[in-house]
Order: structure tokens, then C-alpha cells, then sequence
């Protein structure tokens, strides 16, 4: 498990504006730093790929580099993830890509809730690297579903979980159920609420992006 918070970096200044209520009125700027950040886990996740030598021909002779042997598949779950995907995919620019309509669906007795799944879209995922990313991870169960969801498509040679904030509870939870994924993490936040809510958190990710929804 990586978590950007555990050293001092610029995602921590990202990660800030993020949750800063007087900032947070910026929509643009809002979904600027959840692409930052995925830019930057991007670069991190990039360390752990796998490479093939390759020569490149300048004007003035070779050069002899590494390249990424195979480019990820970017899995996205909609709508607070789009601009933390954009972000993935400024670096990882010859991805392909998933994409997952997965919302919290509130039973009639308490806050209880369920996953509803109504769209999924995806390449073939055998073998490949996928990075499945959701800015929020708080209870897990939607990137259980979602995962085991998208593994109709193949199995991956591995899973990485990007998120920007995470609650110890959802931690626990996917790598109880999903020992085989690396977990990528902006920062891990005290606990959930009553609501299953992330605490401190930023709010609503996607209202915060994107507007609010009835």
C-alpha cells in the first residue's frame, strides 16, 4: 500500500485544496487537482510496470531507453472518478479503457445502502494491468462489486486501486476481499460516519465536480 501522505510531496498541497470548503467553491480548480493527482499516481504506478529496451532514433544517432511494455487499462468508475481518470490518462496516453456506472442505492430503512451497477464497458483485461480508480474509497463495497464486475472481461496479471482519500474501514475491507490489488492512496482519513461517510473527507466528490443531482 502507497500513501502519498506518509512523505512530503506537492500532492499534499492538492489533497488540501481538495477538502478546503472556501476552495472548494471552485469547481474547475476542484476537478484541476483530482487530475493532478492522478497524474501524479500515475507517475508512481508507472514505477512498477514492466519495460522492454528499446532504441529510438534521434537526429544525430540511437538512444537506448525503456519503454512500458504494454500499456494499462483504465477502469473508471462514473461520474466523481472523470477527472481523476483524465489525469491517468494525460500520462498513460495510449490506454485503453473501462468504464462503470456504480452509485450507492439507498434501501427504504435507515442509511443502509446498496451498490446499483446499471453500465459497464470494457476491452479484454486478460492479462493486462489495470488500474481501477474511484477518488473516494470509504466502505469498498463498491470497488468489490465493480471489480469482480469487470473480471467478466478477463482476468488481469494485476489490479492496482487508486484512490485520493481512504478510510481505515475500507482498507480493511478490500484487502480482506481483494488481497490480490495494490492499493494507491492520496491520504488515509480517521474513520467513517454514521452515514458511511469518510471523516475528515472533502464531501461529495462528484457534487463537488461536477454539481449537485436530485
Amino acid at each position: 500500500m502507497f500513501v502519498f501522505a506518509d512523505q512530503p510531496s506537492i500532492a499534499n498541497h492538492f489533497i488540501a485544496e481538495l477538502r478546503d470548503v472556501t476552495i472548494q467553491k471552485d469547481r474547475m480548480r476542484f476537478r484541476r487537482n483530482l487530475e493532478r493527482l492522478g497524474e501524479l499516481m500515475a507517475y508512481e504506478i508507472s514505477k512498477s510496470m514492466t519495460y522492454q529496451i528499446a532504441s529510438v532514433q534521434s537526429p544525430l544517432g540511437k538512444a537506448s531507453t525503456q519503454l512500458i511494455k504494454q500499456p494499462p487499462v483504465l477502469a473508471t468508475i462514473l461520474r466523481a472518478s472523470l477527472p481523476f481518470h483524465q489525469g491517468f490518462l494525460n500520462f498513460f496516453d495510449q490506454a485503453e479503457n473501462a468504464f462503470i456506472g456504480a452509485y450507492r442505492g439507498y434501501l427504504t430503512h435507515g442509511d443502509d445502502f446498496e451498490i446499483a451497477m446499471d453500465y459497464i464497458t470494457s476491452p479484454d483485461l486478460s492479462g493486462r494491468t489495470v488500474i481501477l480508480m474511484d477518488p473516494m474509497l470509504a466502505t469498498g463495497r463498491s470497488l468489490e462489486k465493480v471489480y469482480h464486475a469487470l473480471l467478466r472481461f478477463g482476468t488481469p496479471a494485476r489490479t492496482h486501486i487508486a484512490a485520493v482519500l481512504a478510510s481505515p474501514e475500507g482498507i480493511r475491507y478490500v484487502q480482506q476481499r481483494m488481497p490480490e490489488c495494490h492499493l494507491w492512496l492520496g491520504a488515509v482519513d480517521e474513520r467513517l460516519d454514521a452515514h458511511y461517510y469518510i471523516v475528515p473527507g472533502l464531501g461529495d466528490a462528484g457534487d463537488l465536480a461536477f454539481g449537485g443531482k436530485l
